[in-house]
């Protein structure tokens, strides 16, 4: 019997920097300082100097960052937001939990990313901010609207959970998800690219008085201890995780490097076995640069696949089965099928196969030819 192919195989990823790791986390415990130590702000200075040109505020959640964000632009009910369908959840429920109404509008079917054409045909006179999504580790390329929607007083709001480290080449030059924008968001789950031993989040902000007011916003809006200037939210990220997040941000470029060359295998493999017919894989866009925070293709009898490849001992997910405008509590905005037929399509074909950094070339084989005996080719 084959062993069982993961999705992802955190222990494999953690065996490579165990030592750095109990050493930092060791640190802190001798420390005893567990709340807003002085790891936060080594951590946020060192995204600082990774980014380059944004200031770094961390909080508890990725989920927590899309609030914290949209709370520092002063979204309330009566505002639209123009995002994405074909996403997490909280890239919507951060909109409805201050009041005001995602818009939703289709995506491109090669990148899965956010059509920019439909933006602009969105905007309307109640529309307060843009919050694309660079879907499974890709940039969307939002520089072809970013000046227009800030002529009219549209603020953008990067919702980059799934992209730290990615980047595109914008004017000559690269620009790393989280800095076009006026705030970008990201998340430290364990299984992102740069993930935590638990939640974690980060707001990152272009203006000093977005990033004053979202370090107030994470401490339950205190300006100064026990004096609340507003009601904010208690979002903090652990010592402990940004211990473990410094020992992995010094790593992360190495392991999103073997990720984009786990993609280029599977490209290989999959044409080597002749299954164009059958599968469409990911698409990376002229100027990006792809960290492939998940590998998702696009199948024919993409269920019947996905049981296939179960019983074969490969581990496959599907992002995400149901569109967001399609989603029951969601029900009130009077989406129906129909309304946003790329996404609707995309829940129906898309399928993540296993990735991550140690991935082998002998798994990645398997895989390929459990695709090519599904279908028989």
């Amino acid at each position: 019997m084959n062993v069982r192919i993961p999705t992802l195989d955190l222990t494999r990823n953690y065996a490579r920097i165990r030592g750095e790791v109990e050493e930092a986390m060791s640190r802190v415990l001798e420390s005893q300082h567990f709340i807003m130590g002085p790891d936060i702000a080594l951590f946020e200075g060192e995204c600082e100097s990774y980014l380059d040109g944004v200031e770094a505020i961390s909080c508890a959640s990725g989920s927590d960052a899309l609030l914290l964000a949209l709370m520092a632009l002063d979204v309330q009910p009566g505002d639209e937001v123009i995002t994405t369908p074909y996403s997490f959840f909280a890239t919507a429920s951060c909109i409805t939990r201050l009041g005001a109404t995602p818009v939703f509008v289709d995506v491109d079917p090669d990148t899965y990313n956010i059509d920019m054409d439909k933006v602009r045909e969105a905007v309307t006179p109640k529309t307060k901010a843009f919050l694309p999504v660079h879907l499974f580790g890709q940039l969307a390329p939002i520089e072809e609207i970013v000046n227009e929607l800030r002529e009219r007083g549209i603020a953008i709001v990067e919702d980059a959970a799934q992209a730290f480290g990615a980047w595109r080449m914008v004017d000559g030059r690269p620009l790393r998800a989280g800095t076009i924008g006026d705030l970008g968001c990201f998340s430290f789950f364990p299984t992102k690219n740069l993930g935590a031993f638990g939640d974690g989040g980060m707001v990152t902000a272009k203006s000093k008085e977005h990033a004053d007011r979202l370090r107030t916003l994470r401490l339950h809006g205190a300006g100064k201890t026990y004096y609340h200037d507003e009601v904010g939210l208690n979002s903090r990220l652990d010592t402990l995780q940004a211990a473990v997040l410094r020992v992995k941000l010094r790593h992360l470029e190495e392991w999103n490097e073997e990720r984009r060359r786990a993609a280029d295998r599977y490209a290989m493999l999959f044409a080597e076995r002749g299954l164009s017919e059958w599968i469409v894989p990911p698409k990376e866009l002229g100027q990006n640069h792809h960290i492939y925070h998940q590998y998702v293709l696009r199948a024919k009898q993409r269920d019947e696949l996905q049981a296939h490849l179960e019983r074969e001992g490969i581990t496959s997910r599907v992002y995400y089965p149901v569109s967001l405008h399609l989603q029951k509590c969601f029900a009130f905005l009077g989406g129906k099928e129909g309304d946003l037929p790329v996404s609707e399509r995309l829940a129906k074909e898309t399928l993540a196969l296993p990735i991550f950094p140690e991935i082998t070339m002998e798994e990645q084989s398997r895989i390929a030819d459990g695709i090519r005996n599904f279908y028989d080719c």
